[in-house]
């Protein structure tokens, strides 16, 4: 694994970056929009580590569909190319494929290993065991759809994605996430449960760990 701590990537900002929004193939994925999965993500426990700016992998996560093509807010990763993301939902999910916008540039995301509810990942154990599936993210500024393997995600309460590495550059970045599958709810409405978890003050841990890396567990983030 490569951990560049010490390079200084301040002087990565949004120059230099197209990411308009001509390329919007709506068409081809709105037709299956009914499986999308947004409502039912337990947005107030997601965690990420190698973040640059304090929740901002749980910020993309948050945008709709409609707001897909924007350029902000972005994820971007701090002290090297590597990201680690935590993204529980409030029920049992069947996935049947993850959404992403990137772009077309050297701070893509490459390797996307998807494992299924292991919520205490770091990159140490995240690089040391096998993932449940590996996918592939492309160059594009347009959304792309990476199917997985439907009997390896049947029963989903939660989802750890770890983008190992990037097209060359020393930071990735990534506009937009998304989630395609069946849900079942869990005895209440999600958005109940949400709502409940809102007031929660051990959702805010996260924030001391800003920039470190760290377990998934929480546990490390504390003050």
């Amino acid at each position: 694994m490569s951990h560049h701590d010490g390079h200084n990537h301040s002087d990565h900002g949004n120059g230099g970056h197209d990411h308009g929004q001509a390329h919007d193939h709506s068409d081809e994925i709105e037709p299956a929009l009914q499986t999308l999965i947004w409502k039912q993500i337990d947005f107030n426990q997601i965690r990420t580590l190698n973040e640059s700016e304090p929740d901002a992998g749980a910020n993309i996560v948050k945008k709709t569909w409609q707001q897909r093509m924007n350029s902000d807010p972005e994820l971007m990763s701090d002290s090297d190319e590597q990201l680690l993301m935590f993204v529980p939902f409030a029920g049992v999910l069947k996935l049947h494929s993850i959404l992403v916008r990137a772009s077309a540039s050297s701070d893509c995301p490459q390797t996307l290993k998807v494992f299924h509810n292991k919520d205490d990942l770091d990159f140490s154990t995240a690089a040391d065991l096998s993932p449940t599936q590996t996918l592939t993210i492309s160059q594009t500024n347009d959304i792309q759809e990476l199917p997985v393997k439907r009997a390896k995600f049947g029963n989903t309460y939660n989802l750890t994605l770890f983008m190992e590495d990037n097209y060359g550059d020393d930071v990735s970045r990534i506009y937009w996430l998304g989630f395609k599958g069946e849900f079942m709810e869990l005895n209440r409405e999600p958005v109940e449960v949400l709502y409940e978890k809102a007031a929660n003050p051990k959702d805010h841990e996260l924030v001391a760990g800003i920039g470190e890396r760290g377990s998934l567990g929480g546990g490390r983030h504390g003050m």
